[in-house]
C-alpha cells in the first residue's frame, strides 16, 4: 500500500466478511459492513478529488461519469481481485463463489480501514499512487458505457417512453444472500427482467438485456414507440 499500518486490527477487520463475523467482549458482532460503509463515502470523495486535479479541463458531467464508473460495484470487484483481496478474505467458499459482491464490498471497507488508521491523506495517497498507477485503466474507464440503466432511461425520454424498474422479488440464496429480480417496464409493457445481489445490479442487468431486446427487435421497437 506504500505505507506501513499502525493499526492492523481494523485491516484484519476490513477482510471479515458478516458470515464469518465474531463478537467483542460486549457480545457485538464484528465484521466488513460498518467499514465498507464508511469506505464508500470516503472512497467517492477522493475519486472526486484526484479526478478534478487528473483532468482540470473537463466538465462536471464527464467527471460525474467517470467517477460512477470507477466506484461502481463490478469496477470494485475487479480491483480487488486484481490486488489479491480474494485470498485474503474470511469468507466461506461458497459465499464468495456465489456472490462476487464481496470483493467489492471489502475493498470499500479497506479504504475505511485506512482512513481510520491514517487518516484522509494516506487514502488519497494509497488511490492516486497504488490504485490510479498500477490497477486502474483511466483512458479505457473514459470511453467504456456501462451504465445500461442510464441509457434505457435516456433512450424513453429520446423516444417519449415512459421506463420503469419494478423490484418484484428479494428472496435468499443458500447462501443467505439476498438475490433481488427486477424488471423494466416500458409504457406498463415488462421488456426484461434481471437478477443480481443488489438492487442496483439486477436493475443494471434487466436494462442491458432491454435494450438488447429493443435493438434487434423492431417489431417490439415500433410496438413500444407506438403505444407511447
Amino acid at each position: 500500500m506504500n505505507f506501513a499500518p499502525d493499526n492492523m486490527e481494523y485491516y484484519e477487520l476490513a477482510l471479515l466478511h458478516k458470515s464469518s463475523c465474531v463478537k467483542d467482549d460486549q457480545g457485538h458482532k464484528l465484521n466488513n459492513e460498518r467499514l465498507e460503509y464508511l469506505g464508500d463515502a470516503v472512497l467517492e470523495a477522493v475519486v472526486s478529488d484526484v479526478l478534478y486535479k487528473l483532468f482540470p479541463s473537463k466538465g462536471e458531467g464527464y467527471l460525474t461519469s467517470l467517477r460512477s464508473k470507477i466506484v461502481q460495484r463490478e469496477t470494485l470487484n475487479k480491483l480487488a481481485v486484481d490486488m489479491g483481496m480474494d485470498k485474503m478474505m474470511v469468507v466461506p467458499r461458497l459465499v464468495h463463489s456465489h456472490n462476487v459482491n464481496v470483493y467489492g464490498n471489502a475493498f470499500e471497507a479497506l479504504i475505511g480501514a485506512i482512513y481510520l488508521d491514517k487518516g484522509y491523506s494516506y487514502v488519497l495517497k494509497f488511490m492516486k499512487e497504488v490504485v490510479f498507477q498500477s490497477y486502474l485503466d483511466i483512458p479505457s474507464l473514459a470511453v467504456v458505457e456501462q451504465n445500461f440503466k442510464s441509457r434505457l432511461i435516456e433512450w424513453g425520454h429520446k423516444y417519449k417512453v415512459n421506463v420503469d424498474f419494478d423490484t418484484y422479488s428479494e428472496q435468499r440464496d443458500r447462501d443467505n444472500n439476498i438475490v433481488f429480480k427486477s424488471k423494466v417496464l416500458v409504457n406498463d409493457f415488462a421488456v426484461a427482467e434481471g437478477v443480481g445481489y443488489s438492487k442496483r445490479s439486477s436493475h443494471q442487468e434487466a436494462a442491458k438485456k432491454a435494450l438488447n431486446r429493443i435493438n434487434s427487435d423492431k417489431d417490439l421497437f415500433e410496438t413500444l414507440i407506438k403505444n407511447s
